[in-house]
């Protein structure tokens, strides 16, 4: 292996780039496609965006989702395609090209550029971003094919879509009607709901109230009806109300007209204070009279004075109250006024009276560009909105307006010109979406969502309300309608392909865009002359809806990829896509074949700027996605984004420190236990050993190391449970857990297997600390190679350098499998161990007692012997280790140290027993120490005539102080499971021991201040005044000063003539003592008696195989001494003299001094 840079010198995104590089040299994602052939298929759709605009975070989102769930099922034996997509045509791409060539009307492009030109302008800035898409998607380490795309405007996937409407047109599933929908003036085409629901601005409108003179009666009664679109009231020809609500017949005292309105409403009438009699305390009284109640059917059929006289040739039919439910006394006035063309309810009320006939003319006078017809004379040409004060002030000059004013609501905006909607009905070509209902709820039952509330409610409601699906747009850019029609429509032929369209016409057509096919016509075959194709192009939802089928050029190609793999395995989108892709797909697959079209699905939430508010690039309240890539890397951003509320379905406030927190807390530790990992493997040559291979797993399995077996039992649970969440493609569940395991690799593992990693317990053992390190490590990479691909792929690039047999890329390798069983309670033992460590560290910190400060003794109290006995002989070393305390006490008898108590679990209990929790807790507070234990033991007990199980209660244990010990120099704490008891008492032995690791400490941070290696040969000495007390402890801390430092602390009497000064530093004050350390390089040291005589006493001679020995290499001295048993062979003057280690020469000042 290669040696590895600190962690700050360590760039993340300058490694990734180098990761692309190696990915493109390697061809890695085609390589590992061609790897994975003849595996089973795994099929995921991808849901195509449109390329007009610049990829976000929520695109990188579902973008890093698919990636990990296509790398993991790769890894598990899969064989994924993956083939980006994208969404071509529609309103999207036809608003940017109005705004380019300045279009504002329909008639701009049939009657001016035509739909020729202006079609094929629309293809030329389809894929404008495509490469800034390709870009992204590359650097986020997103693996998928962008060369075999797809897009909705390819022939291909155009011909599918036909195909897919005609089996519904063959299946009955299809009809021509009119529908009132969301429409945009500025773009002349209707929206979906789901479109519309996509932009709702607060607004102020007009709120006025009309009067509706009833014709024929006795007291000129109107009824007054409320509305906000006062444009719509030229096209009044009805009024409803509620059958089941009570009205009243109202006069006003101050202008004597009559009125009539529901009766809960009446305080809605405007209302001009009367002043009260004369005399009288009251200062007024209400302005109406009532002169009648009646129910609102009374109302029912009576005939009204028409506001306008635009469509008095109605009057045979309209002008006339009808009823319906859909009318409240929530707010207005209880009666509504009916304009069938600009309203659903509208629609549906006056449809049901028969005042309109189904496929009749409707009363619409506003054309596609939402301005007035010349049917009203008075409006005529002015747009509808701009429209509503003229309307008013008519209103009133007729003496019809009751009362005029304005609300502020939440009213639809076009997504894409900004400008407000309209409700207008269109005719259009539905698909009967409501006759499929019970089939589309019964489908999506048999499909597993995260999370499954979308599934459950947000989805499920959705699909138990839907209505008739109008798939058909008045527009030029899309897959055109496969429908000709006779003129007078009586004649229809839908085709399903080019060839069929070859077949009926006579001509061959490539491209079936409009302007290939809209002169095409077809010879009726009832006599109707030919047919035309009507006008309408796909709604582009349809278009993705299709996906599935058309992606691969169903069912004229890949029948039988497509039989054996649908429905797909997998879909991922955000919460917005419930009412769009994920509805569209299923019900296409619905009608089409009775199935789900998908199996799995994951749906993410909206990613929000950091002020909650939504992402945009005006206000600049977001950070560049790429900017973030490129100060934290992408891996930073994929795991921030998985680890987020965000992958529940939840919104998430995006935070750029959040993204380096990540950096911080899971790549920096996991990339110091890697390259604590390297170090060591390095130094093993670097001392003269030889070179690090790692140990064969069957050898590791067999180590008596407490902790090799925590830290392999532990990796085995992360891969099972890394496989379960990914089973259930619980995404958000992972990094939580890694970063669990990431803290215990590095802060249990690797802290407490300093010595054993670093060689200080002997060769062997050290190699097999590190191999179950390397491991640890080779198996966590692969775990998260479909998660980090980037950092992944950096450290197996290093670590397969040792193994003999390794692919080219982590990306090839298999995920691991669980092996053998994991080792619950070593796994629980070490759990335990860390918390009786956490409980000691507050008790020490509580008295200010720093960890270098030695105590004499830890109890720890537990019931359950096996714990102790794990924690106090296996674990034992480490917690006296890392607590710093010279004896370990296990005591199991819990009334020794402490008392126990109960404590009413009132959550759990308060649901179940109700009333009976008082008597219960009551009985708790009187149980006894025995009782305490028999239920702690049994986990059941009865009180109070309740019978409580374990969870019930809680059982805490507080710390009781032993006699004959001052408070002061003992204290405890607890969890109220075990509880841990430090003696605090020093004495000079310890207080020596302290000063050692000061000192140990002090030398530690020398050695870093100057950049030195683990691996770099350097001895240290130490300077002191002849008198300090410091002399003593350095002699008799000398096995632990050692043990720490890997060599021993020299006194500065001992350094060598002409030492190389690597740093020095004074300290003072340190636990009362001063001292200077010196670091020098390691230097031979010379038995000159022995030279003299191997050299038969020629000084000269000597001092030339000093030179000849202190010229060589030191990594290659030791490597040739440890060859040569510790010979060397000098030449001079033809004569050979064999020098030896240990008797001629020393490999340092400290090796001399041991001899």
């Amino acid at each position: 292996m290669e040696s590895v840079p600190e962690g700050k010198d360590f760039s993340f995104p300058k490694k990734e780039e180098e990761i692309l590089q190696l990915w493109s040299k390697l061809d890695a994602f085609q390589t590992q496609l061609k790897r994975s052939e003849g595996r089973p298929e795994y099929v995921f759709y991808d849901g195509p965006p449109f390329a007009t605009g610049l990829p976000h975070y929520g695109h990188i989102l579902a973008g890093t989702i698919k990636d990990i769930v296509t790398r993991y099922q790769s890894a598990v034996g899969f064989h994924v395609t993956r083939r980006f997509g994208w969404d071509c045509h529609g309103l999207p791409v036809e608003h940017e090209v109005d705004g380019l060539l300045g279009i504002k009307r329909r008639e701009d492009v049939i009657q001016g550029m035509g739909i020729a030109e202006y079609n094929e302008q629309c293809r030329s800035i389809v894929m404008r971003y495509s490469r800034e898409w390709e870009k992204t998607v590359v650097r986020m380490g997103r693996w998928i094919d962008f060369e075999k795309d797809y897009k909705t405007m390819d022939p291909e996937f155009m011909e599918s879509v036909w195909w897919v409407f005609k089996q519904l047109f063959e299946k009955g599933l299809v009809y021509r009607g009119f529908k009132v929908m969301p429409y945009s003036t500025a773009c002349t085409t209707p929206l979906s709901n789901f479109e519309a629901n996509q932009n709702y601005k607060e607004v102020d409108d007009p709120a006025i109230m009309v009067a509706f003179p009833l014709l024929d009666d006795s007291e000129n009664a109107a009824l007054v009806a409320w509305t906000t679109t006062p444009w719509t009231l030229p096209s009044n020809i009805a009024l409803c109300v509620n059958a089941s609500l009570n009205y009243v017949k109202v006069r006003s005292k101050s202008t004597s007209a009559v009125y009539i309105v529901a009766e809960p409403l009446l305080s809605s009438l405007p209302t001009v204070k009367v002043k009260a009699d004369k005399g009288s305390k009251k200062e007024s009284q209400s302005d109406y009279e009532i002169l009648s109640k009646f129910p609102g059917s009374a109302l029912v059929g009576k005939r009204y004075k028409p506001l306008f006289n635009y469509f008095l040739e109605l009057s045979d039919t309209a002008f006339r109250v009808v009823a319906d439910d859909y009318v409240t006394a929530s707010s207005g006035t209880g009666v509504v006024h009916c304009a069938p063309a600009f309203g659903e309810d509208d629609y549906r009320v006056c449809m049901e009276a028969g005042i309109i006939a189904k496929g009749g003319d409707l009363p619409d006078p506003v054309d596609l560009n939402g301005n007035f017809t010349d049917k009203v004379t008075h409006f005529s040409g002015c747009h509808v909105k701009s429209a509503d004060k003229d309307i008013i002030a008519m209103i009133k000059a007729m003496g019809r307006l009751v009362n005029s004013g304005s609300i502020r609501h939440s009213y639809p905006f076009c997504w894409r010109s900004e400008t407000p909607l309209i409700y207008k009905a269109v005719p259009s070509w539905f698909v009967k979406v409501e006759e499929l209902r019970d089939r589309l709820l019964q489908n999506t039952a048999e499909t597993y969502w995260v999370p499954d509330f979308v599934k459950e409610k947000r989805f499920h409601n959705w699909l138990e309300n839907a209505r008739d699906w109008a798939v058909s747009r008045s527009r030029f850019w899309g897959t055109p309608l496969p429908i000709w029609a006779s003129s007078d429509g009586e004649e229809l032929v839908v085709v399903g392909s080019r060839k069929e369209l070859e077949e009926l016409s006579g001509h061959k057509a490539t491209d079936i865009h409009r302007h290939f096919i809209d002169e095409i016509t077809i010879p009726s075959k009832t006599g109707r002359g030919v047919l035309h194709r009507v006008d309408d192009v796909f709604d582009c939802w349809f278009e993705s809806g299709s996906m599935p089928y058309a992606y691969i050029h169903y069912p004229f190609e890949n029948r039988e990829l497509f039989d054996k793999n649908f429905p797909g395995h997998f879909v991922a989108e955000g919460l917005d896509q419930t009412r769009g892709w994920f509805y569209t797909l299923m019900v296409l697959s619905t009608a089409l074949f009775d199935k789900p079209a998908f199996r799995n699905l994951i749906c993410n939430g909206l990613v929000l700027a950091e002020d909650g508010k939504k992402m945009s690039k005006k206000l600049k309240n977001y950070p560049p996605p790429m900017d973030v890539v490129h100060d934290y890397g992408a891996d930073a951003l994929r795991l921030y984004l998985i680890n987020s509320p965000v992958v529940r379905a939840e919104p998430l406030k995006f935070r750029k420190e959040g993204v380096h927190a990540v950096v911080r807390d899971v790549f920096l530790p996991w990339y110091n236990a890697y390259r604590f990992l390297v170090q060591n493997a390095l130094r093993l040559q670097v001392e003269g050993f030889d070179a690090f291979i790692p140990l064969d797993e069957s050898k590791l399995d067999g180590s008596t190391n407490v902790l090799d077996r925590w830290i392999n039992s532990s990796t085995q649970s992360l891969v099972k449970f890394v496989r379960e969440e990914m089973g259930a493609y619980r995404l958000y569940t992972v990094v939580p857990y890694l970063l669990k395991f990431i803290d215990n690799l590095t802060n249990i593992y690797v802290r407490f297997n300093r010595k054993r990693l670093k060689g200080r317990t002997g060769d062997h053992d050290c190699r097999v600390a590190l191999s179950t390190l390397y491991s640890v490590l080779l198996t966590t990479c692969r775990v998260m190679a479909p998660f980090t691909p980037f950092f992944t792929e950096v450290l197996y690039q290093n670590l397969k350098r040792v193994l003999e047999v390794s692919s080219e890329s982590i990306h090839y390798c298999d995920f691991p499998q669980v092996q053998g069983e994991t080792d619950e309670r070593i796994e629980q033992s070490v759990s335990r161990m860390m918390t009786v460590i956490e409980l000691a560290r507050n008790i020490r910190e509580k008295h200010k007692l720093p960890l270098k400060a030695p105590l004499r003794k830890m109890i720890i109290v537990h019931p359950d012997g096996e714990f102790l006995e794990d924690l106090t002989e296996k674990l034992g070393e480490y917690v006296r280790e890392e607590m710093n305390v010279k004896e370990l006490e296990p005591c199991d008898d819990p009334f020794k140290y402490a008392c126990l108590r109960a404590i009413p679990n009132f959550s759990a209990l308060g649901k179940r027993v109700g009333k009976a929790m008082g008597e219960i807790t009551a009985a708790v507070k009187h149980l006894s120490q025995d009782d305490i234990l028999e239920f702690e033991k049994r986990g059941e007990a009865v009180l109070a005539g309740q019978t409580l199980v374990t969870g019930d209660l809680k059982i805490v244990r507080d710390f009781k102080f032993p006699d004959g010990i001052a408070k002061e120099d003992i204290d405890a704490g607890g969890d109220g499971d075990v509880v841990v008891i430090l003696d605090l008492r020093g004495d000079d032995t310890l207080n020596e021991e302290g000063i050692a690791r000061e000192v140990v400490n002090r030398i530690q941070k020398l050695r870093k201040k100057a950049k030195l290696e683990p691996t770099d040969a350097v001895e240290v000495f130490i300077k002191m005044a002849a008198d300090s007390a410091l002399s003593g402890v350095v002699k008799s801390q000398a096995s632990y000063i050692q043990e720490s430092l890997g060599f021993p602390l020299l006194f500065f009497e001992q350094l060598p003539s002409k030492p190389v000064v690597i740093a020095e530093e004074e300290f003072s004050g340190v636990s009362d003592v001063d001292f200077k350390l010196v670091i020098c390089t390691t230097r031979l040291a010379f038995d000159d008696t022995a030279l003299m005589r191997l050299c038969s006493d020629n000084p000269e001679l000597v001092e030339n195989v000093k030179a000849v020995l202190l010229s060589r290499d030191m990594t290659r001295l030791k490597a040739e001494l440890q060859a040569n048993k510790s010979k060397l062979q000098v030449r001079f003057d033809g004569q050979e003299y064999d020098v030896i280690r240990g008797k001629h020469f020393h490999l340092s000042v400290s090796e001399s001094l041991s001899s």
